[in-house]
């Protein structure tokens, strides 16, 4: 594993591992330089490869990437067909060496898994994605799935943010501001007037939090919105799509694992 690359500081269960990329430890050149792991945003697909290859070796385990569509769609992992680019926003898996993954530039990854360590998952927590619920389905599919392998009572989750676009960066318009105090008014708080008329700052993981919050997770760590998370504000270790694709052409894409073991 890459000196850089983050592991999650939580309370994970004994047999669970979590990673999030950096854009550290790679061979692609220009806008991905170096560990871009994103097949859809015009690098050389013998780069991609060789990145995907490096972290597949670094989990051991087999990383499945999603075709993240900003909705709330959740597939499991326990299915031994699933491919790569498969359509959805979330995944779990119960079977060990199943890593599920997202790939992220700015948006927000939630890395899940139950006290007990009979299930993980993964959420892809764009702010379209967060306004319909992705964390919610995801809690519930994974919820769901702890139920099964084990039949115990309530399943406690846990839950870690990793890096994305910061409240110091993230300018959005009303519509956005009103689709998450629409449903919950005290949402108001993770957003700042910006300069702009019907402009605001929005603090997307602190809107996770409260949604998370609101689906039952208590035990939630990562991402406390600070500058040292910020996508946008830290460029050498960093990918950010909103800093880069029209300066640069652009950006590459970093990815959050987790997998039993």
């Amino acid at each position: 594993m890459h000196p850089d690359w983050i592991v999650p500081d939580w309370p994970a269960p004994a047999g669970v591992r979590a990673l999030c990329t950096t854009r550290a430890g790679g061979v692609s050149q220009g806008p991905w330089a170096s560990l871009n792991l994103g097949d859809h945003v015009g690098d050389a697909p013998a780069a991609v490869q060789v990145n995907r290859s490096r972290l597949a070796d670094a989990t051991v385990a087999r990383p499945v990437f999603l075709q993240q569509v900003h909705g709330t769609g959740v597939v499991s992992l326990d299915d031994p067909a699933l491919a790569h680019g498969t359509p959805a926003d979330a995944c779990v898996a119960t079977v060990p060496g199943r890593a599920c993954t997202i790939m992220v530039a700015d948006c927000l990854p939630v890395l899940l898994a139950d006290r007990a360590g009979h299930a993980v998952g993964a959420a892809h927590a764009g702010w379209r994605g967060l306004a319909g619920g992705v964390l919610e389905s995801a809690c519930g599919r994974l919820r769901a799935d702890a139920k099964a392998e084990h039949g115990r009572g309530a399943i406690e989750l846990v839950a870690w943010l990793g890096p994305c676009i910061g409240p110091e960066a993230f300018e959005v318009g009303s519509e956005v501001r009103a689709a998450f105090v629409a449903q919950d008014a005290g949402a108001a708080v993770c957003f700042r007037p910006a300069a702009g008329a019907g402009q605001w700052w929005a603090d997307l993981p602190g809107l996770a939090r409260r949604r998370l919050a609101a689906a039952g997770v208590a035990s939630v760590h990562g991402n406390d919105g600070s500058t040292a998370w910020c996508t946008v504000a830290n460029a050498s270790r960093f990918f950010s799509h909103r800093r880069d694709a029209l300066r640069l052409g652009s950006s590459g894409r970093m990815a959050a694992c987790i997998w039993r073991v």
